[in-house]
């Protein structure tokens, strides 16, 4: 492969390469093109797991639009399906499987239809195996690593009527292809991809290579079209560990100094990101998100176990009690930043005085949120050959037990919000509820709902809160 680029395992993409995808985009469309825009083609892009996922399928989106398709809302109607797939979890990697399983009469229905396959299932052997065995209307399999590609690997399944299954080197960073985004309030920016942790329980570092980040200019240009053309007033800065960014490139950055970078461009809008990793999270983060106007207070930080001995198994490379000083300093300089994080039950060899550990660090620190998670084996990761004699039904008992206590401290912590004004972001209509409501954030993230008219969607406004949930706040628009 032409590289202008190699250091740290990153693989910068010519311009060259990229125009020549270009090329291969309007090829395409010559080949599905049609004059009666009524039989215009359609496509259709599923996504699984996480913001990573949604932010390449908005690349997926924008390169099959550039390729005469027409995004479309459902599988039944499209002539092109992509599923973006999630391999974090053993629950989410069966669900695809079933669901692939039900596109098969779509296929006998339409025999031309194109089903493709990427995303960080794509780039599991033993999937990639399983697909080409058992699932032969399966035409396009590529990993993340060639995701930059699809033009190309389209046209060579609609040309040549065969299977492709791309699997690129690792380390890519592409810039310059389209994107198509819906147009919503809040907007995903990628800021790097990869990790170089090595938890292990995650299979990330394996499926979506080493940590490599982009060039900061690339992401001011992207955040200065997300504010200013496309109207977003949340960005959300994507990368598995965000902290690390930086590292790598010619010119001397990191994460706190691009977060002053952005809070400094012109707008009305919330800098978020995630996720962050304990062990490079520091004191010149939290000084600058204190610093820096636009940046949401809300700060997400997995601890995953309170059990130094479970995170050392976990390979995480901090303590508990270095957690908790970084949650205290986080909170020196920002006292009214929300918190919130990830922990994993029933990790291997978790004993009940580990597990007890975890508990006592929920209950001291008083997270604003969890999010929990019983431990998922993923084959190809450490945490897979460890030996775990746990019966299953200790761990539904100590999940049940985590998720109760964080629920009673995220009730009281809501709570205290009654009576009190808001600052959030209205960022669409609520869900679940009659007609007139709107759903919004806080700076820290809150859910809060209130009646409104559809014209304050996209607007900063105050509430004040009148009652709320476990979950969520709700109020009226104050005076």
């Amino acid at each position: 492969m032409d590289t202008q680029a190699k250091k740290r395992n990153r693989i910068e993409i010519s311009s060259e390469q990229i125009s020549q995808q270009y090329t291969y985009m309007e090829r395409v469309r010559d080949f599905v093109g049609t004059a009666d825009a009524s039989e215009q083609k359609r496509c259709y892009v599923e996504t699984y797991g996480c913001q990573q996922n949604e932010a390449d399928s908005e690349t997926i989106r924008g390169m099959a639009t550039e390729m005469g398709y027409r995004i479309c809302n459902g599988p039944e109607e499209a002539d092109l399906i992509v599923f973006n797939t999630c391999a974090i979890r053993e629950h989410a990697e069966q669900r695809v499987f079933g669901n692939i399983g039900a596109l098969l009469k779509y296929k006998r229905r339409k025999p031309g239809l194109v089903i493709a396959l990427c995303g960080c299932m794509a780039g599991e052997p033993h999937i990639r195996e399983r697909l080409e065995k058992s699932f032969p209307y399966v035409s396009l399999v590529f990993t993340t690593h060639a995701l930059w590609r699809f033009p190309e690997l389209l046209f060579r399944v609609l040309v040549n009527g065969k299977r492709v299954f791309a699997s690129d080197e690792t380390g890519v960073i592409a810039e310059g292809l389209p994107l198509h985004r819906d147009r919503s309030v809040k907007g995903w920016l990628p800021i790097m991809y990869g990790c170089d942790n090595f938890c292990s329980y995650c299979i990330v570092p394996y499926v979506r290579g080493r940590e490599r980040s982009r060039r900061s200019d690339e992401i001011l240009a992207d955040a200065k079209r997300l504010i200013g053309d496309e109207g977003c007033r949340d960005i959300t800065l994507l990368g598995q560990n965000v902290n690390s960014y930086g590292k790598g490139l010619d010119e001397e950055i990191d994460f706190p100094e691009l977060i002053r970078k952005i809070n400094a461009l012109d707008g009305e809008f919330l800098i978020r990101f995630m996720t962050s990793h304990p062990k490079d999270a520091n004191e010149r983060l939290f000084k600058a998100m204190a610093e820096s106007k636009k940046a949401a207070r809300h700060l997400h930080l997995p601890f995953q176990s309170g059990s130094d001995r479970i995170l050392k198994l976990m390979n995480r490379g901090y303590t508990s009690a270095h957690y908790r000083e970084l949650i205290a300093l986080a909170r020196s300089y920002m006292p009214d930043l929300v918190i919130t994080s990830d922990v994993i039950v029933g990790f291997p060899g978790e004993t009940e005085e580990d597990f007890e550990a975890t508990m006592q660090l929920v209950k001291d620190l008083r997270f604003d949120a969890l999010f929990t998670f019983i431990f998922s084996p993923r084959r190809g990761t450490k945490a897979y050959e460890m030996q775990d004699e746990t019966p299953k039904a200790d761990k539904d008992r100590r999940f049940q037990a985590l998720v109760d206590a964080q629920n009673a401290i995220s009730k009281e912590i809501h709570s205290s919000y009654i009576g009190k004004t808001v600052r959030v972001l209205v960022d669409g209509k609520a869900e679940n509820k009659t007609e007139g409501y709107l759903s919004s954030r806080t700076s820290g993230g809150r859910l809060v709902v209130f009646p409104g008219d559809e014209g304050l969607i996209g607007t900063f406004r105050d509430v004040e809160i009148r009652d709320c949930t476990t979950w969520s706040l709700s109020g009226v628009l104050a005076e």
